[in-house]
C-alpha cells in the first residue's frame, strides 16, 4: 500500500470522505452533528460541506428546528450524485431495478424473456425498460450488481455452474461489460437475499448467521465475522449436493435434483408431499402456505397467531408421521396440515442439522419461497427437530424480506460498490 505523506490536501481528503460517508444513507445532518460524529470542528466542516457543494455531492435539503438561536442548515447527499441498477435473473424471467445512492429505490420491472435466451440480450431489455420508468440515462448507472442461480468462479467472476441457466457460462461477464459499457458484476442469487436478510431483514446487523434457501433448488449463504463466506471454487453454500440418511449420492455434479439433500427437500418433493396430504398447489410455497392457513397459524414472520392455535413444539410426534395410502393418517384438513409441516420441518431440519454442527452460526433464516410461506409455523418445528437431534440449537426464524429479497439484494450490493466509488472519487 503506498504510503501518503500528512499533507493539508490529504487531510482536507480525509475529511471530505469523512463528512460525505455520513451522509450517503440519505439522513440530513447538521454541521454542528457532522462535526460531533466525525470529531472535526465547525469550522473545518464548514469547509468541508463547502467543497463537497461546488462538487454537487453535498446540499442544503431545510433547517433543524426548535433550537435556541438561528435554525440550523440541514446537510444531505444529492441523491443523483450516482444511480444503479440490480438485477434477478431466473429461468422463466427477469427482474430489475433502479435505486440511488441513498437506496431508494426509483423503479422495479419485471420483464419476460419471451424466449430469449442470450445473457446480453435478456439483461439489455431488462435494464432499459427499468431505466425508461426511473427517468434515468442508462449511461449514468455507476455500478451494476446481477444475482443468478449457480456456482462462481471467484476468479473471473462467471458462472461456472448454472443448472437452470445453460447460456451463462465462462465469458459472459466480459459480454456484458463491453456490451453495456457499465460496471457489471454478477452474485449468486442466495449470496444476495442473504445480504438482503442482514441489512432489513430478520439477520439485520448481525455478524454470523446461515441463510437457508427453500424454493425450487436449495441453496445456503453464509456470514462469518461480518463476512460472506463463498468458498475457494465458490461453492459454499451448494447443500442441495448434501449427502444425507436414506437418499442416493447426486454423481452427476451439473444435476443435483437426482440426489441427496436436494432429494428429500427440494420444491417439486414438497410439492409432491404436500398433495399427498390434500394441499396440492402449483408450486412449493403456495403449498405449505395452504397448509399453515389450514393448521390455523401465522402465515410469516410477525403475523399474530390465532387465538388458541397450538404452538409448534406441541407437533414434535406429527413431525415423525407418515401419509397413509388414503392421503394422510390425520383426519380433518388442521390435523393433516400440522403432520404435512412436521414431516417438512423433519426434512429441513436434516440439512439445518448438518451445517449447524459444522459451523454453529446461532442464527438460521428460513428464506425462499417456502421459508416465506411456512413463517413461524415452519421455523418453530424445524428449530425443535433440530434441537432433538442436533447438540448445537441455533434460533430459527423465517425470512422478514418480502417482495423480492434477490433483487433487493443486488440493489443493495450495488449501491454499497457506488458509495465506494463515489468516496474514492473525493
Amino acid at each position: 500500500m503506498e504510503r501518503r505523506p500528512g499533507t493539508p490536501s490529504l487531510l482536507r481528503e480525509l475529511n471530505d470522505r469523512a463528512a460525505l460517508d455520513l451522509l450517503l444513507p440519505g439522513t440530513p445532518l447538521t454541521r454542528t452533528q457532522i462535526s460531533e460524529q466525525t470529531r472535526v470542528s465547525k469550522v473545518t466542516v464548514a469547509q468541508m460541506l463547502t467543497r463537497l457543494e461546488e462538487r454537487g455531492l453535498v446540499t442544503v435539503v431545510g433547517q433543524q428546528e426548535g433550537g435556541r438561536g438561528p435554525n440550523a442548515a440541514l446537510y444531505s447527499v444529492v441523491p443523483s450524485s450516482a444511480y444503479v441498477a440490480g438485477l434477478y435473473v431466473e429461468l422463466d424471467g427477469v427482474s430489475a431495478g433502479v435505486a440511488d445512492v441513498t437506496g431508494r429505490v426509483v423503479a422495479e420491472v419485471s420483464v419476460n424473456p419471451n424466449g430469449a435466451a442470450n445473457p446480453v440480450e435478456q439483461v439489455r431489455g431488462a435494464v432499459d425498460r427499468a431505466c425508461r420508468t426511473a427517468g434515468v440515462e442508462m449511461s449514468r448507472l455507476s455500478a451494476f450488481v446481477i444475482g443468478t442461480p449457480g456456482v462462481l468462479d471467484p476468479r473471473t467472476g462467471d458462472p461456472r455452474l448454472a443448472v437452470n441457466l445453460p447460456d451463462w457460462h465462462e465469458g459472459v461477464l466480459d459480454d456484458l461489460r463491453s456490451a453495456l459499457r457499465l460496471p457489471v458484476s454478477i452474485e449468486n442469487d442466495v449470496n444476495l437475499a442473504a445480504l438482503a436478510e442482514r441489512s432489513v431483514g430478520a439477520a439485520r446487523g448481525l455478524e454470523d448467521f446461515v441463510l437457508v434457501w427453500l424454493g425450487g433448488g436449495l441453496g445456503m449463504a453464509t456470514f462469518l465475522g461480518g463476512k460472506m463466506h463463498r468458498g475457494a471454487a465458490g461453492a459454499a453454500g451448494e447443500i442441495g449436493y448434501l449427502p444425507v440418511p436414506g437418499a442416493p449420492l447426486a454423481e452427476n455434479a451439473p444435476h443435483p435434483l437426482d440426489g441427496g439433500l436436494q432429494s428429500l427437500a427440494g420444491g417439486s418433493v414438497i410439492r409432491m408431499l404436500a398433495g399427498v396430504f390434500g394441499f396440492g398447489a402449483a408450486t412449493a410455497g403456495e403449498a405449505v402456505r395452504a397448509a399453515v392457513r389450514a393448521a390455523g397459524e401465522p402465515r410469516a414472520a410477525g403475523e399474530p397467531r390465532p387465538a388458541g392455535s397450538p404452538r409448534a413444539g406441541g407437533h414434535r410426534a406429527a413431525a415423525n408421521g407418515r401419509a397413509s395410502q388414503n392421503g394422510s393418517s390425520a383426519s380433518g384438513p388442521a390435523a393433516r396440515a400440522h403432520e404435512f409441516l412436521g414431516e417438512l420441518a423433519r426434512r429441513v431440519a436434516i440439512g439445518v442439522a448438518s451445517v449447524s454442527v459444522v459451523l454453529d452460526p446461532g442464527l438460521v433464516v428460513l428464506g425462499g419461497d417456502v421459508g416465506l410461506a411456512g413463517g413461524a409455523a415452519l421455523a418453530d418445528r424445524v428449530a425443535a427437530e433440530v434441537a432433538r437431534i442436533c447438540p448445537a440449537s441455533p434460533r430459527v426464524v423465517p425470512t422478514a424480506v418480502t417482495g423480492a429479497p434477490v433483487l433487493r439484494g443486488a440493489m443493495l450490493a450495488a449501491v454499497d460498490q457506488a458509495r465506494t466509488d463515489l468516496l474514492d472519487s473525493v
